[in-house]
This record gives C-alpha cells, structure tokens and sequence, in this order.
C-alpha cells in the first residue's frame, strides 16, 4: 500500500466551540483511535484533497507535535450543504491487529456479453476486507473476460491470501445485463424462427 505523510496540529480544548473556531481557520477536527490513547488534531483543510479525491487506499503517516502515527482513514464528515470536510477519523495501525479496510476494485479484461451488446454493472466500486495491513493490496483485481450476458462475479467469488472478505457473500459486484436495444434484437430473431 502507498503512504502519504501528513502534518497535524494537537488540540489543546476539545469541544464545538473549538471545532467551530478550527473550522473558521481553514482546520479540520480529527481524531485518532484504536491505539493506546486517543489522539485530537487538526489538519489543513486542503491536505485532504490528495487523500479523499481518489480511489485509491493509503496508509497516512501523521506528525503530530513530532509524534508519527500510522494510520487509516476510518470516516469523514461533510457538511450536508458545502460537501466540506468537517471532521475525520483516523484508525492507528497497530501490529498484529486486524483492521476493515475498504479496498478498491479494479476489473481486466473485456467481456464477452459486452461486446455481444450487453451492459456491464459495476455495484460495487470498493470492497470492505479485514486482515493485518502487510497483507492488504492496494486493490483488488477481478478478471471479467469471462463474463457473458446475464453472468456475474459475488462476493464470494473473490479470495484474497490472509484476509476476510466482510460484505455479504451473495452480493453481486459486476455483472453483464442484456441492454434494451440486444433484448429488442434477440426478441426479433426469435420471431423471425418461429414464422
């Protein structure tokens, strides 16, 4: 997995008028868990931008007051109006300790349902594993040049060495559907045998 460094400042008061106050000052709240202790910062607001406007999953080295945690980023707040960020959530990667990571999906090949008209669903764009972090990719590849129409890759097609896939088994994650103008193609053909 890659890393990003990113540079915090420690909250001395914790509460919403402080948050208030960060937030004025371009700052978001944030919060580290899963350690030994909880850890309150802040981050410039535009820091988040090269972590959140991606699909991709980094572990983020954070240097609070000369400190450096690793971590993952667990949740994100945004104002329901603006889409800004109003507070986030570390995870701190411990050793040894498994955490649930939502990791992107990425698909190869072509299929071929969709070169015989059919239309590929994707439904699920990331998909949540647990595991200890070393053994995480950096996504998952799913090869679809089998797929033909009305054929789909589950959850529980997909296996990954030391870790857990936690969503459920019969979810579909891709699948080739028949698309309107194929349907009125093959309902033609049909008709056409029968006479």
């Amino acid at each position: 997995m890659k890393t990003v460094s990113l540079s915090g400042s420690p909250r001395v008061n914790v509460g919403k008028k402080d948050a208030k106050q960060n937030r004025k000052e371009g700052k978001v709240p944030c919060v580290i868990y899963g350690g030994k202790e909880q850890v309150h910062f802040t981050l410039p607001e535009l820091s988040f931008n090269k972590i959140l406007f991606t699909p991709e999953v980094y572990i983020i080295e954070l240097d609070i007051d000369g400190k450096k945690y690793q971590t993952i980023l667990q949740d994100v707040q945004y104002h329901p109006v603006t889409d800004k960020v109003l507070h986030a959530d570390f995870l701190e990667i411990v050793e040894g300790k498994k955490l649930t990571v939502a990791l992107p999906v990425k698909f190869k090949g072509i299929a071929p349902g969709v070169t015989k008209g059919g239309k590929l669903m994707v439904k699920y764009r990331k998909i949540k594993v647990k595991g200890e972090i070393d053994k995480m990719p950096e996504y998952i590849e799913l090869d679809i040049s089998n797929l033909d129409i009305g054929q789909s890759i589950k959850v529980r097609d997909v296996e990954l060495d030391g870790l857990t896939v936690v969503e459920t088994p019969n979810a579909v994650i891709v699948q080739v559907k028949m698309a309107r103008g194929a349907k009125a193609a093959a309902s033609a053909s049909t008709e056409e045998e029968e006479e």
